[in-house]
This record gives C-alpha cells, sequence and structure tokens, in this order.
C-alpha cells in the first residue's frame, strides 16, 4: 500500500492511504495454476476396468461343522471335548468328532494347551495332526478351566 502526503509544505500533514491493489498479477498466478490442474488432474486418475462377479447368493448353502477343540492338559494328557484319548488313537478320535461324511482331514481342527505344558508335548500333538493331514489347525489362546 502506499501513501500520499496531501497539501503544499509548511503546514499540516494529513496522510490518506492508497487503497488500491493491483490484482493483475494475482489473476495471473490464478489462471496458470487452473490451467496446472486441469492438465494433471486427468493424469493423476487411474482407472482400472474391473470385471466383477455378481452377487448372488449360493443356491443350498451348507453348514458349516462345528470345530473340534483339542486340548493338552499340564499332565499330557489330550482331550477331544470331555473325552479323553491319547497320541495315538489322536487322529481317529479327531475324525469321529467331527462327524463328518466326506473328508474329515479337510475340517479346522482347534488346539489349545495349559500354560505349564511343555513345548515338546505340544508339538508332538502338533506333529501327529500335520502328519496324518490336518492342515486347517488354529491355536487358542485362552484359559482352561
Amino acid at each position: 500500500m502506499g501513501s500520499k502526503l496531501s497539501g503544499s509544505g509548511g503546514g499540516k500533514h494529513t496522510v490518506e492511504q492508497n487503497s488500491d491493489i493491483n490484482v493483475t498479477p494475482f489473476v495471473d498466478i490464478m489462471l496458470v495454476l487452473l490451467i496446472i490442474f486441469m492438465v494433471a488432474a486427468p493424469m493423476a486418475t487411474v482407472s482400472i476396468r474391473l470385471d466383477l462377479p455378481p452377487a448372488i447368493p449360493p443356491l443350498n448353502p451348507t453348514e458349516v461343522p462345528d470345530p473340534v477343540y483339542i486340548t493338552i492338559q499340564e499332565t499330557g494328557s489330550i482331550f477331544i471335548a470331555d473325552k479323553q484319548t491319547s497320541l495315538e488313537g489322536l487322529t481317529a478320535d479327531v475324525c469321529a468328532a467331527l462327524n463328518v461324511a466326506t473328508d474329515c482331514k479337510q475340517e479346522r481342527v482347534f488346539v489349545r494347551a495349559d500354560a505349564e505344558v511343555k513345548y515338546n508335548q505340544f508339538m508332538e500333538v502338533m506333529n501327529e495332526l500335520q502328519s496324518k493331514g490336518f492342515f486347517k489347525v488354529g491355536l487358542l489362546n485362552e484359559d482352561i478351566e
């Protein structure tokens, strides 16, 4: 902003404010930025064509059977639900507990162990399940009452 002194020299001086702003440079910069963004915006959007299948529910939904819980206690005893089993009969008892007509090894099985169970006892159960083809094994971390 500029200022201008009014009157002729030697007397009272009053100052007037010059409030005229030159907006031409401001408009020029805005137009340049507008052009830049108009050119850059289409390049920033990338469109990928996706052919998604329609969301149609299955005609005959199958029920998912309840999982089998294998519990390992501190003493080394193994339970399937409330039934005690041994390491040798583990896979047969798991298949019996799953009660499915198809391949029982494709069903999910959960293993939980007491906090004081030794690592080798836990791994014996895991290795037995894996060697017999049970690969959908989940590990649970919860208190056993």
